[in-house]
């Protein structure tokens, strides 16, 4: 009795080796494009996107820097217009401040060795950015004296005018002069709102009705 035929290979194994080896190729080629557009296409497009926020995050941070260098330039220069304004204060308060001016003028004498013979604080004189405060002083001393008082007077921070200086009674003492002096020391104020708006109230008046009583 003949033996049985052998049963003929079916699906894979039925393939020829060419045809194993294309379809092997054809499965990595479609695995390959899956990894191609599951993976590096999406890590690609994060990668983009972040290095459009790195460039938006440095434009930011630029113009954060120039709004900072900004702010401090005006920090800076709010800081210099305060310093000027206080300078300016003290050199033309808004008050009279007469017992501080007085007792400058009376430091000043004592420093140059002066003799402060009178104080007289006369009455206000107001003009059109300023209201004039003048003090009549009488003093004795030596020349180099009296040049010490005018210098030192001129290096204080408050504006103060010498004027009508008058050099009187000259007295020989060895190699020294002995004099008196009389001056008009005149420091100044700004005026108030109120002096301020009277004035520009008067000239516009003035200006009005030019011809009218005096």
């Amino acid at each position: 009795m003949a033996p049985p035929a052998a049963a003929k290979p079916s699906g894979f194994a039925a393939l020829g080796t060419g045809a194993k080896i294309g379809l092997l190729v054809l499965l990595l080629a479609v695995v390959g494009a899956l990894y191609y557009f599951a993976l590096h296409m999406s890590l690609a497009e994060e990668i983009e996107q972040a290095e459009r926020r790195h460039r938006t995050l440095q434009g930011e941070l630029v113009q954060a820097e120039q709004r900072q260098q900004e702010y401090l330039a005006a920090v800076q220069e709010l800081a210099d217009r305060e310093a000027i304004d206080r300078q300016n204060k003290r050199m033309l308060p808004e008050q009279a401040e007469m017992p501080s001016f007085l007792q400058d003028l009376n430091r000043l004498a004592e420093l140059s060795g002066l003799r402060l013979r009178h104080v007289e604080p006369r009455p206000e004189e107001p003009a059109d950015n300023y209201v004039r405060l003048p003090v009549a002083l009488g003093l004795s001393g030596r020349h180099h004296q009296v040049a010490k008082f005018f210098y030192a007077a001129g290096r204080i921070e408050r504006i103060i005018n010498m004027e009508n200086v008058a050099l009187t009674e000259p007295v020989q003492s060895g190699d020294e002069v002995t004099l008196k002096v009389d001056v008009l020391a005149t420091t100044f104020r700004r005026p108030t709102t109120a002096e301020a708006q009277a004035s520009a109230g008067t000239m516009t008046g003035a200006g009005g009705a030019p011809g009218g009583a005096r």
